[in-house]
């Protein structure tokens, strides 16, 4: 049996095939940057295997052409079962379901409603990542697209205040990057 960071390694490996060629959109940076920046943050307050596994494959779904399936499929190949389920659960859970290619009739305002009721109703485990996954974005973006950054840190600020249940401490960790990243682009702008 693979330890922990062996375990690790594998699914890092395995999401950054996923994510193949994709690019940060605001750096010029793999893709897979981005997962182990959240799995790294989410570690710093858990060791929880299926969490930090969930959050290295947070972005699977919803960006890249793998399903759901195919992640279970290869976590069975390297995770004991009773972590291999949760750590599937958590990735649908981060997945958006109110995206704009299954709903193209909707704003982006109305998707971003929608999504953030969905999210109220995710495990504590899952708010942990996306608390998480929200620190990064929220870090990278500010400097990078500052008119768009006042839209979608708002859309940040908005699913921290409304998502209680993960880590507390993260939570406020969270809630202070949004702060510090809104304050930087009212220097910019």
């Amino acid at each position: 049996m693979m330890d922990h960071s062996e375990i690790m390694g594998k699914i890092i490996e395995f999401a950054d095939n996923a994510h193949s060629a994709q690019m940060r959109k605001y750096s010029n940076e793999r893709y897979i940057v981005h997962p182990i920046r959240v799995m790294k943050i989410c570690s710093a307050y858990t060791q929880d295997l299926s969490v930090l596994a969930a959050a290295v494959l947070h972005d699977v779904i919803e960006d890249t052409t793998y399903s759901g399936q195919d992640i279970f499929s290869f976590l069975q190949t390297v995770m004991p079962l009773h972590d291999q389920a949760m750590t599937l659960q958590l990735v649908n859970e981060l997945t958006d379901v109110y995206v704009k290619k299954e709903f193209p009739t909707l704003n982006r305002s109305e998707r971003k409603k929608r999504e953030l009721e969905r999210l109220r109703k995710i495990s504590s485990e899952a708010q942990t990542i996306k608390y998480a996954d929200i620190i990064d974005n929220s870090r990278e973006i500010s400097g990078a697209d500052p008119d768009f950054a006042q839209r979608y840190l708002q859309e940040c600020h908005d699913i921290v205040l409304n998502l209680e249940d993960g880590d507390a401490k993260l939570r406020s960790h969270a809630q202070e990057v949004i702060r510090n990243a809104q304050n930087d682009i009212k220097d910019i702008i």
